[in-house]
């Protein structure tokens, strides 16, 4: 059982440890690898030795973040978890397997956190990690520098998508004005994040609406793409996150679902719904995670057996959303 703490207790862990291990998740998204980069950031700025360490290549577009990783050059007293719900999420290549399982502390918004770590920050009403991580490292007694501040606002905008979905507070913009203050690049970060798209991407996007379909009387709207397209689209698993948004941005449509095949097989499922119906419901009883709005789960078997599971539960969601209406 986790040790529940508040921020200026996980600060205190981070100021008095050395040798600090930051573990990000595998497909490490802008939240992960920005939360990763800032806390290396902050650690080093206090003199500090601490690397990071993921199991999956930082993707192309977040390489601005520049996070020193990790070799196996020392030995931790430290680790860190930043932005990861659950054990399963770590991956299992490299050097991943040797630290996953010895988490000391973990910084989360996830409501879901499964409680692995140690000691454990968590905010479920935070719209980001990197929202969280800010007021830590705040105070720790660093200042937040231009590049922490990069980092950080690559972790708040691309989880908020740009400010856009419902987890985007007051507080937020609030944390995000700060990141201003402190040289974040705006309109830099927003265009290498939100206005540029890899021929990768393009070419998965296109293949991915060619699959487009329509369930549940057309409320709900479903893509996918199996390993080989994937391959043949040369795109990085972070442009492929890009996806998700696409089948929940049509006139109509209540769940949105991208179903993704692994290279094991499986298919990796992510659900996105509008304001009142809840995605996580539907990942939750598939074994899958998330929150209100964006969910997620991975499935064995073929992608019409799953697609069917999937749908069993969306149509359920539904049903309890309409109950709950009337």
């Amino acid at each position: 059982m986790t040790e529940p703490l508040h921020v200026e207790q996980a600060a205190a862990k981070l100021r008095d440890a050395d040798n600090i291990l930051i573990l990000c998740h595998k497909n490490p998204d802008g939240d992960t690898i920005g939360c990763g980069s800032a806390l290396y950031d902050a650690l080093a700025s206090l003199g500090k030795t601490a690397a990071v360490l993921c199991a999956d290549p930082i993707p192309r577009r977040f390489r601005y973040t520049q996070p020193r990783l990790f070799r196996g050059e020392f030995e931790p007293s430290l680790v860190v978890a930043v932005d990861v719900a659950g054990l399963q999420l770590f991956g299992d290549t490299g050097l991943m397997p040797a630290y996953s399982r010895r988490v000391d502390l973990c910084i989360d918004h996830h409501a879901g956190n499964n409680g692995y770590a140690q000691y454990t920050l968590l905010d479920a009403g935070a719209a980001a990690t990197a929202e969280l991580l800010c007021e830590v490292i705040e105070a720790m007694g660093v200042e937040i520098d231009p590049h922490m501040a990069d980092c950080l606002y690559t972790g708040l905008a691309t989880d908020t998508g740009c400010f856009r979905f419902a987890n985007t507070t007051a507080k937020t913009h609030r944390i995000a004005a700060r990141l201003i203050e402190a040289g974040a690049r705006v309109e830099e970060l927003n265009t290498i994040l939100f206005a540029t798209k890899t021929r990768g991407q393009m070419e998965a996007e296109r293949m991915a609406r060619s699959h487009l379909e329509y369930a549940l009387d057309g409320s709900c709207a479903i893509i996918w793409l199996d390993r080989d397209e994937i391959e043949a689209s040369q795109a990085d698993p972070s442009d492929l996150e890009e996806l998700t948004a696409l089948p929940i941005g049509i006139e109509g449509v209540k769940i949105g679902l991208t179903f993704r095949q692994q290279p094991s097989g499986s298919w990796r499922v992510s659900i996105r719904t509008v304001k009142g119906v809840d995605a996580v419901a539907v990942a939750r009883r598939l074994g899958g995670g998330g929150h209100l709005r964006a969910a997620g789960c991975e499935l064995l078997g073929t992608l019409d057996n799953a697609k069917s599971a999937v749908l069993a539960e969306a149509k359920a969601v539904l049903e309890d959303t309409s109950c709950r209406e009337s």
